[in-house]
């Protein structure tokens, strides 16, 4: 019989019950001492004494420092005509129904924006912000600030409907939080919309990595609930590959908004660092104008790829095949393969396979990745080809149907199958979930995963 776990000691006991009752002590202190930044706006600020020196117009925060949860570094305060900023180092307590210095005297001044600080309300309440945990766009309806240490923070961001109600209401109601649905700052990447006196004043928070590790098609579904300033903060701040992803993930009407929004420079990069198949997609859904304007800023190799495609018939294998190939000859070298492999990995949705082609550039073979994993680094293609089961590539000519193309994928069960043209030389490759895309074009693109990514 198994030995029963022992019980834990009567100290050990007494431990955790102290854990968990600082814990639910902690999480009622923070709940009783939030302080709801919509409903502080316009309330009083008094000194020392007690008297009235002001009202509240906003609260400034620094939002890109290293502290996980941004700290107050000041007030933004109405004396009189004018408006002065007070430092956060004159404060003594930001409280649910007003602001207490600590001082009777102090240096009322123009607010000067230093680096990574926003006006929270101006800047950051009603805006959108991207729930990173839920992967989802909600706008703030509060913002919730509590004191941590000798600091007040800003903690969390509330996106329930009560609070735009509240906020509605009755002024002597503003001031009570009501935290039904909170998020955690720490879960949040705030976006700014434009203003009349400047760019975004929100950025991306440089430190949340979350954000980076969302799949493509999670970021084509913020992308697409964003609205223009946010996603264009959202673009700027993911690597090339990683937008070009999302891009291909995002409904075709969307992205046609999307390139039509950014400008001719930004979105000409956008689609030349597209699959080229997505590439000539979105490409053929702005006007000839448009496109003529975007291919021109487009690196020329570049462009006559997407210019040789898009002469294809989009309902014809041409027209939704990739024409980015590895391409290799028969004395080349398994190791020297995989080097070159290493340097496509922007690329690595678009290959399966490496196209052996002979002196002539016909296709005699059409290598899946893994047979090259695992050969021998210094054996040949033509060595490799000699020695296994070799099979003939599955080629179709550019203007094959896309029934066609489905039907050689089954019936080869490869996970792809190359266009040649007449004299057999290779034009392009298409992939099991270009056919889909072809297949289904009302539904917008559905991808599946590729190798290797």
């Amino acid at each position: 019989m198994p030995a029963r776990p022992s019980l834990p000691t009567g100290h050990a006991l007494r431990a955790r019950t102290q854990i968990r009752a600082e814990r639910a002590m902690t999480s009622r202190a923070v709940r009783q001492a939030i302080v709801s930044l919509a409903g502080l706006i316009g309330a009083p600020v008094r000194n020392q004494a007690g008297q009235e020196v002001g009202r509240l117009v906003d609260v400034v925060a620094r939002l890109y420092g290293d502290e996980r949860y941004p700290p107050v570094t000041g007030l933004v305060i109405r004396v009189g005509r004018r408006r002065a900023f007070i430092d956060a180092g004159a404060i003594e307590a930001i409280e649910r129904r007003g602001v207490a210095l600590r001082t009777a005297r102090f240096d009322l001044r123009d607010y000067v924006r230093r680096p990574g600080e926003v006006l929270l309300a101006r800047d950051v309440l009603d805006h959108q912000l991207v729930d990173v945990d839920g992967v989802q766009v909600v706008r703030a309806a509060d913002l919730y600030l509590a004191p941590v240490a000798e600091h007040t923070v800003l903690v969390g961001v509330d996106v329930s409907i009560q609070s735009l109600l509240r906020r509605l209401g009755p002024k002597r109601f503003r001031w009570h939080p009501t935290p039904d649905r909170v998020i955690d700052w720490d879960a949040v990447a705030p976006f700014g919309e434009e203003s009349t006196e400047g760019p975004a004043t929100v950025r991306l928070r440089r430190s949340q990595e979350a954000l980076h590790r969302l799949r493509p098609g999670e970021l084509a579904d913020l992308l697409e609930d964003l609205g223009r300033p946010g996603r264009q903060e959202l673009l700027a701040s993911l690597r090339p590959d990683a937008a070009a992803d999302a891009l291909e993930e995002m409904d075709p009407d969307e992205l046609e908004g999307l390139l039509r929004e950014s400008s001719p420079d930004q979105a000409a990069a956008l689609v030349a660092a597209m699959e080229s198949d997505e590439a000539v997609d979105a490409l053929r859904d702005l006007s000839g104008q448009e496109r003529e304007e975007l291919l021109e800023r487009i690196p020329p190799p570049t462009r006559e790829r997407l210019l040789r495609l898009l002469d294809y018939p989009e309902d014809e294998a041409g027209g939704f095949m990739t024409a980015r190939l590895l391409l290799a000859g028969e004395h080349d070298t398994i190791a020297g393969l995989r080097a070159r492999l290493a340097g496509w990995a922007e690329h690595r949705n678009e290959v399966d396979a490496v196209v052996v082609c002979d002196a002539q550039n016909q296709v005699i073979a059409d290598v899946p990745l893994f047979d090259l994993l695992v050969a021998p680094p210094e054996q040949t293609l033509a060595e490799l080809l000699r020695g296994s089961s070799h099979v003939d590539p599955v080629t179709l000519g550019p203007d094959a149907d896309v029934g066609e193309v489905a039907a050689a994928l089954v019936e080869s069960r490869r996970s792809s199958v190359l266009v040649v043209d007449g004299d057999r030389r290779p034009l392009g490759r298409i992939l099991a979930d270009d056919v889909v895309d072809a297949l289904t074009p009302e539904t917008g693109r559905r991808h599946f995963p590729r190798l290797l990514r």
